[in-house]
């Protein structure tokens, strides 16, 4: 796959996954056209089906996906694992999010992740995620919606009102936050008939039913929302951006960047070892549920593909993982906020990221593996040490080493405004990641 090639795929990738939900249908789209089998947890796996040279790949909760290709012999060979993680800090909507303010129709949200917020006032807005609703058959269906247009907006505070807005502005995420979706009649805001406005159940129960319409869905109708998980996001597309096409600038880069780059390499048809792909949801909020990197979903999966404990312990002994998130790049107006020997440069290479206090798994055998690697795919390779001052962050690398045992590397590109609603990466660093993912799984 060439660079142009690549980069087009990213940002269309990107901007068709505006929630984790969307990111696994888009990557079960990709992996089903590649020749991928879809597999359920509550079927019966046959190992003697799974054959040298099949693909399969495995959902769970629709938002976190595992997928794999079988080469070689398990037990011999092990897994070139890589992992990444589908969510992203955003703005989540409430359960009951009805706020009607000053003749405004508002909707309460929640702040998902360590989201950098400023960025998120003046955007156009719209909402995404998954519904889950009775239909006529009084059966529970769930159904991903998105609504494509801005319908909303958190508008800023004019500085005549803050006048020291520029140098000292705070959010109360209660008070500050709830978009606002439209002007209410005066008569229905103000109480003086009995009419109120439109409940956001309702409200979203015509929008499912249309969609449902559109789309062909509409089998059965849906009669009343039971829940919904919904996420605001920026309309602005994904985009290519600099005097020399030299950035990406999107929201999401952290972290669908990388399980775009993890999932071509897996697609890849010249691959010769076993590849294995697991992209958790709730990294950024601590990895512990059931479809996080601390929950069990991929090591039921490893368990599943084995026939006894000592397989898989052999397994996991010659297995690797590259865990693969978006790193600090030194920003050219903030350079004092990196260690002088470990400021990551945007499109100089992806970025193996250490820590002595293990925030990150590498150490200096998976270091090494990893530089080989590059080394063989003519990528440069650049290294992260947080500054020995500052709180330093993490990753899936450190939680699934531990939960599963494996040998594992923290790498990933040089970003920008990490956790801002747009984002900023290098285009050649993530096409030097994918070249080096491929060559893990050729080597």
């Amino acid at each position: 796959m060439q660079d142009i090639e690549f980069t087009n795929g990213l940002l269309d990738f990107i901007n068709n996954s505006p929630t984790p939900f969307h990111a696994v249908k888009t990557m079960s789209e990709i992996l089903e056209q590649s020749g991928f089998k879809r597999l359920h947890e509550s079927e019966r796996w046959s190992m003697q089906a799974m054959t040298q040279g099949q693909r399969f790949y495995v959902t769970r909760n629709d938002s976190s996906i595992i997928a794999f290709q079988l080469n070689q012999s398990l037990v011999e060979s092990g897994f070139r694992m890589v992992g990444a993680h589908t969510d992203s800090p955003c703005l989540k909507v409430k359960p009951d999010p009805e706020i009607v303010n000053r003749q405004y129709l508002q909707l309460g949200v929640e702040v998902y992740g360590g989201a950098l917020l400023n960025p998120w006032f003046d955007r156009d807005l719209s909402l995404a995620g998954r519904i889950s609703y009775i239909d006529e058959n009084d059966e529970i269906a769930h159904h991903l919606i998105d609504l494509e247009k801005a319908i909303a907006i958190i508008p800023s505070l004019a500085i005549h009102l803050d006048r020291e807005a520029n140098k000292e502005r705070t959010i109360n995420q209660q008070k500050h936050l709830p978009p606002v979706l439209m002007k209410l009649p005066e008569s229905t805001s103000s109480g003086k008939d009995k009419d109120k406005p439109a409940s956001f159940n309702n409200i979203l129960l015509k929008i499912l039913n249309a969609q449902l319409k559109q789309t062909g869905e509409l089998h059965v109708a849906a009669t009343e929302i039971l829940n919904h998980e919904l996420s605001f996001y920026d309309v602005q597309p994904p985009s290519v951006v600099g005097l020399h096409d030299d950035f990406i600038a999107s929201a999401r880069l952290d972290n669908l960047l990388s399980c775009y780059t993890g999932l071509m390499a897996l697609v890849d048809k010249q691959n010769t070892q076993n590849g294995l792909l697991v992209c958790n949801d709730h990294e950024e909020v601590g990895s512990m549920s059931a479809v996080g990197a601390q929950g069990p979903f991929l090591r039921s999966v490893l368990e599943r593909l084995t026939e006894t404990d000592e397989d898989f312990a052999r397994m996991i002994a010659r297995s690797t993982m590259i865990s693969a998130d978006n790193a600090h790049g030194v920003h050219p107006n903030y350079g004092d906020k990196h260690d002088g020997n470990h400021g990551p440069i945007l499109n100089a290479g992806p970025v193996i990221k250490t820590n002595a206090n293990q925030r990150y798994a590498s150490n200096s055998e998976t270091s090494a593996l990893f530089k080989h690697l590059c080394g063989l795919a003519d990528v440069p390779v650049q290294s992260f040490v947080v500054r020995s001052d500052m709180a330093c962050g993490s990753t899936i690398g450190p939680i699934t080493a531990s939960e599963i045992g494996v040998r594992t590397v923290d790498v990933g590109v040089p970003t920008f405004a990490m956790h801002s609603i747009r984002e900023l990466a290098g285009r050649w660093d993530a096409y030097y990641l994918y070249r080096a993912l491929k060559q893990n799984l050729q080597n």
